[in-house]
């Protein structure tokens, strides 16, 4: 049978199961200690000989599976990259992503100056400090002389990726693209719980609260237990995440959280500031209150979140188009009976209809200027945008066989339990995190019901407007902000004694937010003046 992208898509945060092929490189540079005469790229066998190294170091997410006895240093896609490309990937250390391990060694090492040919890292602060630092390469016309074609395509898909990186006109770091909408946000409601309950799908958040009460007081799951909740959010990483979100309830009042928005005026301004925000926490405290949704939801990340409603505890999720696979291809697995379908997200006393959007850029990729030989690099990612991107070639059903996917007698499958010790994310192996993604390839692979919903409410995506360098006040003050907010925002939503929304405006502005607001208008205008250039 056809290999099945989406499975591979959702199952690691958001894969597709794609191509491969043979690349070679465009011009010259060395990596490592081999001398540079020593450095050969056969085009005949589309690989380097004798073999060349390539020095990084690696983020071991909690997520990252391996089998075989494998893990980040020495695993299938490092044998892969020396056999097919003849590039010897070497990782000078490795450290955990959790609690900033990985990150805080980044900025240990940067101080030392003590870093490899290529880091790559998602965090924008970390990656804004080592620019700053001062030991990378101009990146923008190493990409122009070295990428390939379908790189290059990709990236056009959005010139505007290279903005956070930009420093006095010149491009510090080749954005890592991501999928267009992989997190924006649709409602996954319960349809037979509608049906059973005679409900007709919300238009308005009006709607949505008489059938939040239903699925919390009307026994909706038929076990004769008081234990549903109308949705389930997931607020400790804040009120805009990726599955469990609540940024569209938000958005029902004219704002998205935690992101800059362009307001009337033509100015940036930040949504957890503005009135809207302190009329969608007046709502959601009223319907905790009510025990619509869960007091737990406090410390809920975005996978609790998603679990309360795969557990079929909670009626309505709001999350990506892609969760119909995973996770919540496991509620239909468990309950053959459940039946759920994606709706629009409904609109709000005065019809606005609003959510956070997605900027197709997840990380960045920074090239240290003693690397002699870009071209390694290039002639290693090159290969995954023209085949792995592409579902072509030896990766036309995935990264590696018996891995991320199977033969079986019926033909090539991503099914997990038809692949041998089951499905591991291959991907998550590559330098960049996903191997490689063209933003417009993902909604290729969902159904097009569920296309059709989020699309039909585009005009409603709210991106984050400000994708420049932290001005000094953003830097300094960056994390004292975004900690009140958090603190606030729970306070305002759990707490018996509640803080007051304005109070929690005048400190944001008290703090920093001021100048804050003014260095994001700053970049703003630049930005404005050199496209009319």
């Amino acid at each position: 049978m056809k290999r099945i992208p989406f499975m591979l898509l959702a199952a690691g945060l958001l894969t597709l199961a794609s191509g491969c092929g043979n690349a070679g490189p465009e011009g010259g540079s060395k990596t490592g200690s081999a001398p540079e005469d020593a450095v050969h790229f056969d085009t005949a066998t589309g690989r380097y000989s004798p073999p060349v190294t390539l020095t990084t170091v690696g983020s071991i997410n909690p997520d990252l599976q391996f089998k075989y006895g494998e893990n980040l240093e020495h695993n299938v896609h490092i044998r892969w990259a020396e056999e097919r490309l003849g590039i010897r990937i070497r990782y000078a250390w490795t450290a955990p992503k959790a609690n900033g391990g990985y990150d805080n060694k980044l900025r240990l090492e940067a101080a030392k100056g003590n870093l490899p040919d290529i880091v790559t890292t998602r965090d924008r602060a970390v990656t804004q400090e080592l620019i700053d630092s001062g030991q990378f390469r101009e990146a923008g016309s190493l990409f122009e002389q070295y990428a390939s074609q379908t790189w290059k395509q990709a990236m056009q898909e959005d010139p505007e990726a290279w903005d956070s990186y930009i420093r006095g006109g010149r491009k510090m770091a080749i954005p890592i693209l991501d999928y267009q909408y992989i997190t924006d946000p649709v409602l996954w409601v319960r349809q037979d719980w509608l049906d059973k309950l005679k409900l007709q799908i919300p238009r308005t958040m009006q709607e949505l609260e008489t059938v939040l009460a239903a699925f919390t007081r009307d026994d909706p799951d038929g076990n004769g237990l008081d234990d549903t909740f109308g949705l389930s959010i997931g607020l400790r990483n804040g009120t805009s995440t990726w599955m469990g979100d609540s940024s569209w309830i938000f958005g029902a009042f004219g704002t998205v959280p935690m992101q800059w928005n362009k307001e009337a005026d033509g100015k940036l301004a930040y949504g957890s500031v503005q009135p809207g925000a302190g009329e969608a926490l007046k709502l959601m405290r009223r319907w905790i209150d009510e025990g619509y949704i869960s007091r737990a939801s406090e410390w809920y990340d975005e996978t609790k979140a998603a679990e309360l409603f795969v557990a079929g505890k909670a009626g309505i999720v709001a999350g990506p188009v892609w969760m119909y696979g995973w996770p919540l291809g496991e509620l239909t697995a468990a309950n053959p009976g459940a039946v759920v379908r994606p709706i629009p997200l409904p609109a709000g006393p005065q019809g606005s209809v609003q959510r956070r959007g997605t900027i197709p850029v997840n990380g960045a990729i920074l090239i240290n200027k003693n690397m002699k030989r870009p071209d390694i690099f290039f002639t290693y990612q090159n290969y995954l945008f023209d085949y792995y991107a592409t579902s072509q070639g030896e990766f036309a059903n995935g990264l590696a066989k018996d891995y991320d996917w199977a033969e079986t007698e019926m033909g090539p499958t991503t099914d997990p339990a038809q692949i041998p010790g089951g499905l591991v994310r291959v991907a998550s192996y590559t330098l960049t995190y996903d191997g490689a993604r063209i933003p417009s390839k993902m909604l290729a692979t969902i159904p097009d019901a569920v296309a059709r919903v989020l699309l039909s409410q585009q005009a409603a995506s709210r991106p984050d407007e400000f994708r420049g360098p932290l001005g000094p006040t953003m830097k300094a003050q960056g994390e004292l902000l975004r900690s009140l907010e958090l603190e606030s925002m729970r306070s305002q939503l759990f707490a018996d004694n509640p803080a007051r929304f304005d109070d929690f405006v005048s400190d944001w502005l008290r703090y920093g937010g001021v100048q804050i607001t003014h260095e994001a208008n700053e970049w703003y205008a630049s930005r404005a003046a050199a496209e009319n250039k």
